[in-house]
C-alpha cells in the first residue's frame, strides 16, 4: 500500500534539543573547542554605553563571522540567510531555534566601531594561535613569510593618473575607504611637517613618489601592472607560518608595495616575538624579502635569513659583472679580471653606498676593456652591509638553506587555500582597515580549520577530546 504524507504540518515540534541534530562530527563542534571568546564582552564593554537599547551581542557577531569566514559566504546578507535556516549554524552562533536573526546591517557599524577600535578581531585571532600553540602544532623554529596580490572591490575603469590634483568629496560626503584615505594623507603631512623625516620608517623612502594611478572608490588600492597580466587595483595579504605544520601566526592586509612588505615582515616577527615569546632561528621567503636591510635586521637578531639575495647587479649585455671582480676585505679593494686595483674615496652614496674605481691609466691600458666598460673607467658598487649578503649567498648550497625552501611551499598552499577554498580572490571590504579585517578573519578560519583536521581526524583516541 502506498502511503502519503499530510501536507498539514500541525504543530512543527513538542521538544527540541538544537544539541542533539549537530552530527558529532560537524565542523562546527569541532572548531567551537578551539574557540575562546570569555573576554569579549569584558574587553569590550567600554566601547558601549551604559544606557540606551541592548545591542546585539558581540559574541554572536563574531560567531557568525567565523562561520561565514570557515565557510566561504561573503555576504553577511547571505551569511544572515544561512544562519537563519542552518541548524549547525545557529548551534555554533548559541542560537535557539525561535531566536531571530541579527540583520545584516549590524555587521557593518562594528566592524567601523568597536571591533576595529578594541581590536578584537586580531584578539580572536591571537587566540587561536595560542591554542595553536598549546597543542603542539607551532614548532617556534622556523617560519616563512610570503604575500599575495588579492584584486580590490573597485571598477578600474573610476581612476584618476596619481601626478594629478583630485577633488574629493567632502569628509561628510566621502565613504569610510576614501575617509580613510584623507585621514592618512593629513597624518603623513604632519609628520613630514613635524619630524622633517620624509623618508619615514620602513616605508622605503618613497613617500613622495606619488601612485601611478588612483582610484576614486578606494584611493588606498595599489595600481598593479606586470607583463603579461591585464592591470588591477589591489592590496596585499600578508602570512608569517609556522613551518611545521602550516598554521599562520601572523596576518596582515597592507597596499601592495615592495617595501611594504619588508616592513611589515619585522612587525610581524616583533609582535609574534611579543606576544607568543617565539622567535625563529630560521626565517625562509622568496627574493622580494633579500633587500640588504631586512637580511641585516634578521641577522642582528640572530634570525638565519633562509632568502635569495636581492641582487641586480648581474649584466645580460656580455660584459663583467659585479661578482667577476674579487674583493680584498682587509685592503678594502676590489680586483678586476685584469688584476687592477678598484679602490674608493670612502664617500657614501644614499646612505649605503660605495663607489670604488678603477685608475683611467689602468683601464686605457687594459686588453679586457672591450669586455667590462665603454665607459673611461669602470666602478662597481658595493653596499655597507655587502659581508650580510655574502653570508646570506653562502647559505644557499647548504641542506637548512634547501630544506627551508621546501618547507616555505606551505604558505603558497594556504594562500592557495584562501582563493580556491574559502573564495577570497577578491576583497569585499575596502580602505586598509576592512582589508586587515577580512585578511585576520581569514587566516583565523584557516587556522581553525587546520586543527580540526590534525586534532580531530586523528586516531580514535582523540576525537572525544575534541567534541567537549
Amino acid at each position: 500500500m502506498m502511503g502519503r504524507r499530510e501536507e498539514g504540518q500541525g504543530q512543527f515540534f513538542y521538544s527540541f534539543d538544537l544539541d542533539k541534530v549537530v552530527p558529532p562530527d560537524h565542523l562546527v563542534r569541532q572548531i567551537d573547542g578551539f574557540l575562546d571568546l570569555s573576554w569579549v564582552h569584558k574587553e569590550l564593554a567600554p566601547y558601549y554605553s551604559h544606557t540606551g537599547r541592548p545591542s546585539i551581542d558581540p559574541v554572536l557577531m563574531i560567531r557568525m563571522l567565523i562561520v561565514g569566514y570557515v565557510f566561504a559566504l561573503r555576504s553577511e546578507r547571505r551569511l544572515c540567510a544561512e544562519v537563519q535556516v542552518n541548524l549547525a549554524y545557529r548551534w555554533f552562533c548559541k542560537l535557539g531555534i525561535e531566536d531571530r536573526i541579527p540583520d545584516h546591517s549590524v555587521f557593518c557599524r562594528a566592524r567601523h566601531e568597536r571591533f576595529r577600535e578594541s581590536d578584537a578581531l586580531r584578539r580572536v585571532f591571537e587566540g587561536v594561535v595560542a591554542m595553536c600553540i598549546a597543542t603542539g602544532l607551532v614548532g617556534g623554529e622556523a617560519f616563512s613569510i610570503d604575500a599575495s596580490l588579492i584584486k580590490a572591490d573597485v571598477d578600474k575603469k573610476k581612476r584618476l593618473p596619481g601626478d594629478q590634483p583630485i577633488a574629493w568629496p567632502k569628509t561628510e560626503e566621502a565613504s569610510h575607504a576614501v575617509r580613510e584615505y584623507l585621514a592618512a594623507l593629513d597624518t603623513a603631512h604632519g609628520d613630514e611637517d613635524g619630524s622633517g623625516d620624509a623618508g619615514g620608517s620602513g616605508k622605503g623612502g618613497d613617500r613622495h613618489k606619488p601612485p601611478k594611478e588612483v582610484s576614486l572608490t578606494d584611493p588606498q588600492a595599489t595600481w598593479v601592472a606586470r607583463p603579461g597580466l591585464d592591470p588591477f587595483f589591489a592590496y596585499d595579504a600578508n602570512y608569517l607560518i609556522d613551518n611545521k605544520v602550516g598554521i599562520i601566526i601572523d596576518a596582515v592586509g597592507t597596499r601592495a608595495n615592495r617595501a611594504v612588505e619588508i616592513a611589515i615582515t619585522q612587525t610581524m616577527v616583533d609582535r609574534v616575538e611579543r606576544r607568543f615569546d617565539l622567535r625563529p632561528q630560521r626565517l625562509a621567503g622568496d627574493t622580494v624579502y633579500g633587500a640588504v636591510r631586512l637580511l641585516k635586521w634578521l641577522v642582528d637578531r640572530n634570525i638565519t635569513p633562509h632568502v635569495p639575495v636581492w641582487d641586480k647587479s648581474a649584466r645580460t649585455d656580455g660584459t663583467f659583472s659585479r661578482a667577476d671582480f674579487v674583493f680584498d676585505q682587509d685592503r678594502n679593494i676590489y680586483i678586476c679580471p685584469g688584476g687592477a686595483e678598484l679602490t674608493s674615496t670612502g664617500n657614501i652614496d644614499q646612505g649605503h653606498i660605495v663607489y670604488y674605481r678603477a685608475s683611467k691609466s689602468d683601464c686605457s691600458q687594459c686588453s679586457l676593456k672591450p669586455k667590462c666598460t665603454t665607459a673611461t673607467v669602470r666602478k662597481v658598487t658595493r653596499d655597507l652591509n655587502e659581508d650580510v649578503r655574502d653570508g646570506v649567498r653562502a647559505l644557499a648550497d647548504t641542506e637548512a638553506f634547501q630544506q627551508s625552501r621546501r618547507e616555505r611551499k606551505k604558505v603558497e598552499m594556504r594562500f592557495a587555500h584562501m582563493k580556491r577554498i574559502l573564495r577570497l580572490d577578491r576583497f569585499r571590504l575596502r580602505g586598509l582597515s576592512g582589508i586587515s579585517d577580512e585578511v585576520l578573519l581569514t587566516a583565523t578560519a584557516q587556522n581553525l580549520r587546520r586543527l580540526a583536521k590534525l586534532l580531530c581526524r586523528a586516531p580514535p583516541l582523540l576525537p572525544e577530546a575534541c567534541l567537549a
